[in-house]
């Protein structure tokens, strides 16, 4: 796995780097295939707590998780863990939904379908604008995957976001799912 490592108000000493590549590395024992995809390792230091965020993007999935404590190792060790629980949730998940299709690992690692991005909104837009201001900061562009709601509920919680746009294979129409504030789900689709 190619990694960019970069810090927001901390130096990257080669010792963290090294820290970084040591404990990530955990993840290849998931994988058939070493990893070729290109992983974004943050490091960023704020008012005395340490950040780390590390997204992987997967063909089919993207692994992406985030940690704050007063210890930048720690924040570390934290984020692998948290990685290795997303990996075997979704290894768990397709093996009980696709037991009878091969093995396990091989549909974890090829997913045939294509790739799958997620949408994501910008907490770095200052929300102080005028109601006549209405400012598109970011535009991103995917290809929507062919799921049911279930697999996109997974993959939602896998990136850690509210919402998640996928393509409903029950409807064949472009649907999102929710997180509400009950913890529950929610479903919009079109009318």
């Amino acid at each position: 796995m190619n990694l960019s490592i970069r810090g927001q108000q901390i130096e990257v000493t080669d010792a963290l780097k090294d820290y970084v590549d040591k404990k990530l590395s955990r993840l290849e024992k998931y994988f058939d295939a070493p990893l070729n995809s290109d992983g974004a390792v943050t490091l960023s230091t704020t008012r005395g707590l340490h950040t780390v965020e590390v997204t992987i993007p997967l063909k089919g999935i993207v692994l992406r998780a985030e940690d704050e404590s007063d210890d930048m190792y720690a924040s570390i060790d934290s984020v692998v863990d948290k990685l290795e629980r997303q990996i075997r949730k979704h290894k768990t998940k397709i093996n009980r939904k696709f037991r009878q299709e091969g093995s396990l690992k091989t549909l974890f690692v090829e997913d045939p379908t294509g790739t799958v991005a997620t949408a994501e909104l910008d907490t770095d837009t200052d929300t102080d604008t005028d109601d006549d201001d209405f400012e598109v900061v970011r535009t991103k562009r995917f290809m929507l995957k062919p799921m049911d709601v279930e697999e996109a509920i997974l993959q939602m919680n896998m990136v850690g976001h509210n919402f998640f746009v996928f393509s409903n294979i029950d409807s064949e129409e472009v649907s999102v799912v929710y997180k509400r504030n009950d913890g529950k789900y929610g479903l919009i689709e079109q009318g």
